[in-house]
């Protein structure tokens, strides 16, 4: 049996928004089977000769990342499926211990956490320690515009050899 298979790789890379999109996937597999209820089967006892003959098709698979499948035979036309979404990931990422099971059933919380929503509660959600945004630049060194990239570089290099001078 003789199979041949095309993926495809599409890739996409968007500098302004820094997004890149990579995708690969098998995308057409054309297999050649025994053809069903197509063989032929000969026998001559008088001359002691036997010939078979087993009729052949070409099975063609087309496959999306779009989640339809196409299959058929080869000039006979394609049926097309629309497969049920599958999660991209193996296993979720978070799963209770026991869904839907009764309040007494479930396992307690973990101390840490049940100290943390504590916390939360009794601070009703606020920061303790809150500063505006304006407040928080106030503190920030002043930002100082470079002219010629080359005069911040001959300074850092002049500083630096003067540490080393100082030991």
């Amino acid at each position: 049996m003789a199979t041949a298979e095309l993926s495809c790789q599409v890739s996409e890379e968007d500098c302004e928004r820094r997004e890149a999109f990579w995708a690969e996937w098998k995308d057409l597999t054309l297999s050649t089977r025994p053809e069903e209820g197509c063989s032929l089967h000969e026998e001559d006892t008088q001359r002691h000769e036997t010939y078979h003959r087993q009729g052949q098709c070409q099975a063609l698979v087309q496959r999306s990342p779009w989640l339809v499948m196409r299959m058929g035979i080869l000039g006979r036309g394609l049926q097309e499926y629309q497969l049920p979404y599958q999660r991209v990931l193996p296993l979720p990422i978070f799963t209770p211990a026991k869904m839907g099971a009764a309040k007494e059933e479930r396992e307690d919380t973990p101390l840490q956490l049940r100290e943390l929503l504590a916390l939360e509660t009794a601070l009703g959600g606020q920061c303790v320690e809150r500063q505006d945004v304006a407040e928080i630049t106030k503190q920030l060194p002043p930002v100082v515009p470079v002219s010629k990239p080359g005069a911040l570089r001959r300074s850092l290099s002049r500083s630096m050899s003067q540490e080393a001078q100082r030991g």
